[in-house]
């Protein structure tokens, strides 16, 4: 894990969440039902408490929607308990919360606070998988073989019980000293297996690092960080879990898929063009995610590879049928059939396609509200998702814009990412040749007018820093 922070003064985000129109609090109908909701005692379920589970989140974070435990099988295998959040159990059907939550999709996360799908007594509070207290959940028992197999999968609301709150970080030291605790000890191996099963898949993954803004005092930092070795294992219980919710809802013939277009073979073969002038090793024999999944992105070319790799990324988005299953439903990142189910306490779309499944692993009719939602959520998920990037996106363009406006006239040292394309493709008329670039220091990614080299350093001149209009523009010096 790479983390390089660059410090910013204060910001008001306030102008960029009235933008966006995010709003400021819950109605007063819909914070009842909720704080009413928190108070009441636990649904009865079956009791699993005695599984020593435990989360695994970014340190500062609250709403929990994760708890796992990892244990072998006798005979060989492994047996992964994936406890997810019931957030079903709070919201009524047709009340004034549920509307509430339709109404904003998903929870967005600013650097000042996030605007939540769900009250803070509840996402942050009863709902929440936080430590030494029971809580409601949906809990998914996924038995794999040896070679990391899906041999077996149950789910029930159940009754469970963290026994810590870990976070990446010291997760990552615990795996390097050896020293993991029991209930995620098996986590490096059942990680690295299933990554392998879904690069043999063809699965796809982006290995870049990802801005973000954190606070810092009295101001702000602008963080580039890498994913560790254990995050990418935390994601594959997410993904194994959200696989089997899909082929559950593939094989009762109902449900809500997160679907993405495979790779086009010519945008593949495009890539494939563009690996020998960046210095990238493409044997015929290897896929593209193989070929991902072995380059360092802090090298200037080979983050320009994988800046190229994201134009096979297009197209995500949610897919609901009930009756015939949709003519494509695999995710291309993925190379499988896959759902989101393991965030409902953030998104909308997980608490509906859960209580799908539910229903078909019960052999019950699926719920009419559930039912009912399932054509209605595309829309809104594609909506809100649209909201969140863009909040995410205009938070790192402020700070980037409010670090660098004292620096107008500098010159920096940075990696070309991407170029226009040449004036017959897709660049836009009367626009100025140019690209992406990213500097080190500050960890900036930026557009850069000029003759740029893809793939290589350069020097560029800071022409614009303009945190009103949350825009940063360099030449190349």
């Amino acid at each position: 894990m790479v983390i390089r922070r660059v410090l910013a003064p204060r910001i008001d985000f306030g102008a960029l969440r009235r933008e966006l129109g995010l709003p400021e609090g819950f109605p007063a109908a819909a914070q009842r039902e909720a704080d009413d909701a928190a108070g009441a005692p636990l649904p009865a379920a079956a009791d699993r408490t005695d599984i020593p589970f435990v989360t695994v989140d970014p340190a500062t974070s609250r709403d929990l929607d994760q708890a796992m435990h990892l244990s072998r099988r006798p005979g060989g295998g492994f047996r992964v308990r994936y406890a997810i959040a019931d957030v079903a159990t709070h919201v009524r059907p047709g009340g004034p919360l549920e509307e509430e939550t339709w109404r904003r999709g998903q929870t967005v996360y600013l650097p000042d606070g996030n605007v939540p799908l769900h009250p803070h007594t509840l996402s942050e509070g009863a709902a929440s998988l936080l430590p030494d207290a029971d809580r409601a959940a949906v809990l998914w028992t996924i038995d794999l073989d040896a070679d990391g197999d899906t041999v077996a999968v149950a789910l029930e609301r159940a009754r469970v019980r963290s026994r810590a709150k870990l976070d990446y970080v010291g997760v990552q030291l615990d795996a390097d000293a050896g020293r993991l605790p029991e209930p995620i000890a098996l986590l490096p191996e059942i990680g690295a297996l299933l990554t392998a099963r879904g690069l043999r898949r063809g699965a796809i993954n982006l290995p870049l690092p990802e801005q973000d803004v954190e606070p810092d005092g009295d101001g702000w930092r602008l963080v580039l960080r890498g994913p560790g070795p254990m995050e990418d294992h935390n994601a594959q219980i997410s993904l194994l879990t959200g696989m089997a919710a899909a082929d559950i809802m593939l094989a009762g013939r109902i449900g809500l898929l997160r679907t993405m277009p495979p790779p086009k073979p010519e945008a593949v073969a495009r890539l494939r063009l563009a690996a020998a002038p960046l210095g990238v090793d493409w044997p015929a024999d290897r896929s593209v995610g193989e070929v991902l999944a072995g380059l360092d992105a802090s090298r200037p070319r080979a983050a320009a590879f994988i800046d190229q790799a994201a134009e096979l990324m297009r197209g995500a988005a949610y897919t609901a049928f009930d009756g015939e299953p949709p003519e494509q439903p695999e995710h291309g990142g993925v190379a499988a059939a896959y759902a989101h189910v393991t965030a409902p306490l953030r998104r909308l779309a997980d608490r509906y396609a859960t209580e799908v499944c539910l229903a078909l692993h019960e052999g019950r009719e699926v719920p009419d509200w559930a039912r009912a939602a399932l054509p209605k959520l595309p829309e809104v998920m594609a909506t809100t998702d649209r909201t969140a990037s863009a909040a995410t996106r205009g938070a790192i363009e402020l700070a980037e814009a409010v670090l660098l406006e004292h620096r107008v006239g500098e010159t920096f040292s940075a990696a070309v990412l991407d170029v226009d394309a040449p004036p017959n493709g897709n660049s836009k008329p009367g626009r100025e040749p140019g690209g992406t670039v990213a500097l080190d220091e500050p960890p900036v990614r930026a557009r850069c007018t000029g003759d740029l080299p893809l793939g290589e350093r350069v020097q560029v001149r800071l022409a614009t820093a303009d945190p009103t209009q949350r825009k940063v523009l360099f030449d190349r010096a």
